[in-house]
């Protein structure tokens, strides 16, 4: 989860603009609208909502960019729109916006849900500029917050477990909080304490007697991890890759300086391959390489999150008995995506890679960029992807269009598989949509010939019943009534009876 607090702008707010016109192409929608008059509501126009905001600003004068507006993102389909806008809500009440004017409009034109929010700095009720200073820091912090209120996230708890491994360097130290998406950095004000962010924000500071360094060793965990590198090396592809992350900071945040008195500023590099995803999936055994600027490896360590352990990678067995390194490389974004994907056997993995290949050849997939993971999407998820692809078969047949999130694939065997880019899903398309789907989509001409021919059923039915009423209206008239002649009959045995 993300928070990412935009430039203020101008008293146009075009922070409205902006997401109205997703609502307008059905990519964005207005999820809520809070602290606005009665008379302006999910039926205004976009001017009333700008206006109604100007007219707020405008008692301050001295505030000449007055819009503040936000993202909140998750990891892919991670929330649901509603869990992000009860989010965004909370995040507003931390920045102290809870009472003012504001909208969240829910995005869906990326790969990740997120949120956006617009509202004003000058504060409804006081005309006063809300305090910004700091503002990014306290948009990490007021995130935080609402993510332990909601979620029961605790930072403060999961650091105290990572501080508590045993570790022989400071060096260690640092490559398992950064795994775990700290930072640890040296405290400007005493050059022997170290500052441990995360997003940004100062969680903990440790003096250097603090930090404890644990030479000791477990042989017979270390021999388990000797034999379960052998034994996976031959299971699963232990060719490594080069993954560039060149995205910009979307926090905004400070540079922090680093224990070598470096920063991170610069494009981050890791170094992946199927082996390292299973054996940390299954074994919770973290193997992290080490390298200077984009050059290959020199070592690696690794991260044992079963014994609390963190080991030097020489101390097991020398990287290269283990790992096969490539010049092969992928953008971090792709890569995330890829891994994202519900790959359950060699075949779903030869339809996605052909489906690369296909519509995007400029990324140059390899096969081992593909891991296996058998984990199952959510059930939302899951209904989401169905009903998008019998929505897909029914009215557009046209797979070819770039413009879908779908498309339908034949493997080598002719069986044909769904591939739903939005969702990271691929699947055999008969199980997805059921047999009479499935059935329709194979021989539509099949379908529309047999409903033809029960129109023409139907009809032949409806003119046989109406020559047949015709035929009794007639025999009633010739009887002189409308009524059966049958009924005129007894009416005249009760005659004689009497």
């Amino acid at each position: 989860m993300i928070v990412r607090v935009m430039d203020p702008a101008g008293p146009n707010f075009p922070g409205v603009h902006y997401n109205d016109k997703k609502i307008d192409k059905g990519t964005g929608e207005l999820m809520l609208m809070k602290n606005f008059p009665s008379f302006i509501n999910e039926s205004s126009s976009k001017e009333e909502v700008r206006n109604y905001l100007r007219a707020i600003s405008i008692g301050n004068q001295r505030v000449q960019k007055p819009q503040f507006h936000a993202m909140i993102s998750t990891k892919f389909q991670g929330h649901s729109k509603e869990e992000l806008t009860k989010i965004a809500e909370n995040f507003m009440d931390e920045m102290k916006y809870g009472k003012q004017p504001f909208i969240v409009v829910f995005h869906k034109d990326t790969d990740n849900n997120h949120v956006h929010i617009v509202s004003t700095r000058v504060d409804k009720q006081t005309g006063k500029k809300i305090n910004d200073s700091y503002e990014k820091l306290k948009a990490q912090k007021a995130l935080s917050v609402t993510m332990e209120k909601l979620y029961g996230q605790k930072p403060e708890e999961e650091l105290e477990k990572l501080l508590n491994y045993k570790i022989s360097s400071l060096s260690q130290l640092e490559t398992l909080l950064n795994r775990n998406g700290y930072k640890i950095g040296k405290n400007t004000n005493d050059e022997n304490s170290f500052n441990i962010l995360k997003n940004g924000v100062i969680q903990q500071t440790l003096s250097g007697n603090q930090i404890v360094f644990d030479n000791s060793k477990n042989e017979k965990r270390v021999k388990q991890i000797k034999a379960i590198l052998s034994k996976y090396k031959e299971l699963y592809s232990n060719k490594v890759f080069k993954v560039e992350d060149n995205r910009k900071n979307e926090a905004a945040l400070p540079k922090e300086k680093t224990i070598d008195g470096g920063n991170d500023s610069k494009m981050k590099i890791a170094f992946e391959s199927e082996l390292q995803k299973k054996l940390k999936d299954v074994f919770g055994i973290d193997m992290v390489f080490h390298h200077k600027e984009d050059k290959n490896p020199f070592g690696y360590t690794a991260i044992d999150y079963k014994t609390l352990k963190v080991y030097k990678g020489s101390d097991l067995l020398k990287m290269n008995e283990v790992f096969e390194f490539t010049s092969d490389k992928l953008d971090k974004k792709t890569f995330e995506i890829l891994k994202d994907y519900n790959i359950r056997s060699q075949e779903t993995k030869n339809i996605l890679l052909e489906f690369f290949k296909k519509n995007n050849p400029e990324t140059e997939i390899k096969d081992f960029m593909l891991f296996e993971n058998r984990a199952k999407k959510d059930l939302e998820t899951y209904r989401r992807v169905q009903f998008e692809v019998k929505d897909f078969i029914r009215n557009n047949k046209n797979t070819n269009d770039e413009k879908k999130d779908i498309s339908i694939t034949a493997a080598e065997d002719g069986k044909l598989y769904a591939v739903h880019t939005r969702f990271h899903y691929v699947g055999e398309l008969q199980q997805l949509i059921g047999e009479k789907e499935y059935q329709k989509f194979l021989n539509p001409q099949g379908v529309n010939e047999m409903q033809t021919e029960n129109r023409t059923e139907n009809n032949e039915k409806s003119e046989l019943n109406k020559a047949v009423n015709e035929m009794l209206f007639e025999l009633m008239k010739s009887s002189g009534t409308t009524k059966d002649p049958a009924e005129n009959e007894l009416k005249k045995r009760r005659k004689k009876r009497r």
